[in-house]
């Protein structure tokens, strides 16, 4: 696949991953085609595009080289998939997340495309192999699971299928990091990615010490955000242990592996998040942040608008 040829990505569904992805999109020059097989829809998230462009740019946030008048240029909206799909090299899929559904767009989109043209998935949840269970040319085939909202995190999961293509997975690197994503490789599926393994075992963690009376809702997000997550934020749990010993990893093990095994061998089983147990929780929830749909968007903006501070701090540093 040349490179003269690789201008154009088709971004199928326009919901917010669909959206956060064809920002992220325009904002490395590659120009965009919206498809939603619902009528308007995408013309509508154009829209809404341009005026999340705007704002960035006024808040001297917007990512990329390019204007928002410039990058706004290379979205087109389109109804019919088949028009959507013209000329385009990569096809992102963001509807949601239902299997037969995203089973049937990869089949619809199998027979519109030719055989060089990437196909990938945005599912959190559903591993590839049941993903393109469907598609007949399978090596061309990967998830790219994002983090939400993917225009202020950067990490992208790659996610091969077992019939998938090393170029196929090395292109799909090539362009996350040229887009300015940081794309993680898995070398093999696995239910739950990397990413939501390791928040699984937080939360579980989490919910454990507050269902057991331990610590409080509000001190237990404290203990990551004031506590792990400030150098998590930079630097990963591997590096973290390997700075933590004077003579790095080993030396670390040897200190505390002990004791880590000690606490890994006390917890509990896997919590019911739904169960009797679990109400406690989130009235005391609730009663933090209200679940209404007012309190829950205005925490929602804080968050982004922190992400995208902490997001600027990491580049300048």
């Amino acid at each position: 696949m040349s490179s003269s040829n690789m201008k154009i990505i088709t971004v199928v569904g326009s919901g917010l991953i669909g959206r956060s992805w064809s920002m992220v999109f325009i904002s490395g020059g590659y120009s965009v085609k919206i498809y939603d097989n619902q009528p308007g829809q995408s013309a509508n998230a154009i829209k809404e595009i341009r005026k999340q462009l705007e704002e960035l740019e006024g808040a001297h946030m917007l990512r990329g080289e390019l204007t928002a008048t410039q990058q706004l240029a290379l979205l087109s909206s389109y109804d019919d998939m088949a028009q959507a799909l013209e000329g385009a090299f990569f096809v992102q899929e963001c509807v949601f997340e239902q299997l037969e559904v995203k089973q049937s767009v990869f089949q619809d989109l199998e027979r519109l495309v030719g055989t060089d043209v990437i196909l990938s998935s945005s599912t959190s949840c559903l591993v590839p192999s049941d993903v393109f269970s469907k598609v007949q040319n399978r090596s061309r085939c990967l998830v790219s699971h994002p983090v939400n909202p993917p225009y202020y995190v950067k990490l992208v999961e790659l996610v091969p299928h077992p019939e998938t293509a090393a170029s196929i997975m090395d292109i799909t690197h090539a362009l996350m990091t040229k887009v300015g994503q940081a794309p993680v490789r898995l070398r093999k599926e696995i239910d739950g990615f990397a990413l939501n393994r390791v928040q699984a075992a937080i939360i579980a963690e989490s919910w454990r010490l507050v269902q057991d009376g331990i610590i409080s809702v509000k001190d237990i997000d404290l203990v990551m955000s004031e506590g792990l997550g400030m150098r998590y934020a930079f630097i990963g749990p591997m590096e973290t242990i390997h700075l933590n010993a004077p003579e790095g990893i080993e030396d670390y093990m040897k200190r505390y592996g002990v004791g880590i095994t000690r606490v890994l061998n006390s917890f509990g089983p896997v919590p019911d998040f739904c169960g009797e147990g679990s109400k406690s929780i989130v009235n005391e929830m609730c009663e933090l942040i209200p679940n209404d749909r007012q309190n829950l968007s205005a925490r929602t903006e804080r968050r982004d608008q922190l992400l995208m501070a902490l997001a600027k701090l990491k580049k300048d540093h």
